[in-house]
């Protein structure tokens, strides 16, 4: 029997080719995005409007949602309502079955359909057509659900067709802006990548530019001169550059230049041989010998001699030194690295350092910020030392109340990161001491430390007033909000304590 073609065929072919084209070039026109919820509303309508669907819901998940839900979401012709109760009846429904399967679900009724029809959500809701797809396929990051094709039949299979080229272009696009997301919230994220970090803690943008100039200088044997503050922790980034440089698996050998008073300080870095001095009986190999092959870290150079600032020029210089007392040159293999938290050019304008020997010492100077400029982290190195502190002395695992995140963030800390962890370690020894669950404002602050400072344009009306908010505010924090327990220990009567509860506006977070 001889096959009819029809007339219409060609023109539907033509149909479809030209509603494909329209789909490829709407969707490239979502590359120029550079934000990811405008990508997603703008994505969503353009499926919704392709497919004709009645309502639309996109989600996409990332490795930090974790199991509250997608971070990530956007909803096409529903109220914030519905896409509050949409999103919990999803989870266990149809978009569910997508993302377990990485496969694509039409139906043409849920409500009838024996793969979904026992489920509480469909039920509840009466869903009739679906079309549900992976973002990404099998590997999904995300998912498409359409609901209510256009007219009154199903989705047909040119929809499905168009939804998953639309998953299949959509994933590399959401993946590249949610990389972007992630590095924003966490500019350290990619150098941790990179980097051996352990125990580093730190997420703020100037901690993120210490880790690239740690991640430049690693990898190069060459002498590097830590600046910064008494107390940044100049000590870690050295051991950090050590562990990620080529003398990784050698020694780390550290000195203390101001701790050893002059005398003993060129004994202790280069050894000594018998009669180089009264107590010299034996042969004593120094610090420089035991850092063979490997690192030796100077720390408060600055109060190096200006002798032993020569001992050291040379061992830079020529690779070798002289042990006290010796009269042959010893050859040397170590990379040096640096520290100090003065200002060397000023000593040498002063004449108490040597400025070749700075020249040797900086070929790649880095800088280690102060707590002041890394404040986004001080709750997190916060809940860090705390952790630290209740393993070192095996004590009751102890959490930071809120109200103590809150005061050491805007406390200073003039002892930079070194002054944070004794006062967080003080403050858990004193909680476990009571008994208490949790690290509060006062087992950090017992001395009376932590004072209110108001604004540079407050009256003295409202200077009083944000004390007031804030003492509340932290009271609350530790007593959990417990009313009762707050009125007792501000000395107020409970009616009161509602009174500036609402007064101030306090909310529980």
């Amino acid at each position: 029997m001889p096959v009819r073609l029809s007339l219409c065929q060609p023109r539907m072919s033509d149909e479809k080719i030209r509603r494909e084209r329209d789909l490829y070039r709407r969707l490239l026109d979502l590359n120029a995005q550079r934000e990811l919820g405008p990508l997603l509303r703008e994505a969503l309508a353009l499926i919704v409007d392709v497919t004709g669907a009645r309502l639309g819901y996109l989600e996409l998940h990332d490795e930090e949602g974790g199991a509250d839900g997608p971070r990530w979401s956007a909803a096409h012709g529903m109220t914030d309502e519905e896409i509050a109760g949409a999103r919990a009846a999803f989870s266990r429904g149809i978009v569910a079955e997508a993302l377990a399967t990485g496969q694509t679900i039409v139906t043409a009724s849920a409500v009838s359909d024996p793969r979904f029809q026992e489920r509480e959500s469909v039920q509840v809701a009466g869903i009739e057509a679906v079309l549900c797809a992976p973002i990404g396929g099998d590997a999904a990051v995300g998912v498409l659900y359409l609901q209510g094709a256009g007219g009154t039949g199903p989705f047909s299979e040119d929809d499905r067709a168009t939804a998953e080229l639309f998953g299949r272009h959509l994933a590399p696009l959401a993946d590249r802006l949610l990389v972007r997301v992630q590095i924003d919230a966490d500019p350290t994220r990619p150098l941790r990548e990179k980097l051996r970090l352990d125990g580093v803690v730190g997420r703020s943008p100037a901690f993120a530019e210490l880790l690239r100039q740690v991640a430049l200088v690693a990898p190069l044997d060459v002498s590097v001169l830590l600046t910064g503050e008494s107390g940044t922790g100049k000590s870690q980034i050295a051991r950090i550059i050590h562990d990620n440089g080529p003398r990784a698996a050698r020694p780390f050998v550290a000195i203390n230049c101001a701790a050893l008073p002059e005398a003993l300080i060129e004994s202790e870095l280069f050894g000594s041989l018998p009669g180089a001095h009264s107590t010299a009986t034996r042969k004593v190999d120094g610090k420089v010998a035991a850092a063979e092959h490997g690192t030796l870290f100077l720390d408060e150079v600055g109060d190096l001699s200006l002798s032993a600032q020569a001992k050291v020029l040379q061992l830079l210089h020529s690779h070798e030194y002289f042990p006290l007392g010796g009269t042959r040159a010893v050859q040397a293999d170590v990379r040096v690295i640096a520290a100090t938290n003065v200002d060397l050019r000023l000593a040498v304008a002063e004449r108490r350092f040597r400025q070749d020997l700075l020249y040797r010492l900086q070929v790649l100077p880095v800088f280690v910020p102060s707590l002041a400029q890394r404040r986004d982290d001080v709750a997190e190195l916060a809940e860090f030392f705390c952790a630290e502190a209740c393993r070192r002395h095996k004590l009751p695992t102890l959490e930071m109340s809120y109200a103590a995140l809150r005061a050491v963030e805007s406390t200073e800390w003039p002892g930079n990161v070194r002054q944070l962890a004794h006062a967080v370690e003080a403050g858990a020894i004193r909680a476990a001491g009571e008994g208490a669950q949790r690290v509060d404002r006062r087992h950090l602050f017992a001395d009376g430390s932590g004072v209110f400072s108001a604004g540079a344009d407050w009256t003295f009306q409202e200077a009083t007033r944000q004390f007031q908010a804030g003492l509340l505010r932290n009271v609350l924090e530790e007593c959990d909000w417990n009313v009762n327990e707050v009125a007792q220990r501000l000395g107020l009567g409970r009616s009161h304590v509602y009174n500036l509860i609402k007064g101030f506006g306090l909310e529980r977070r």
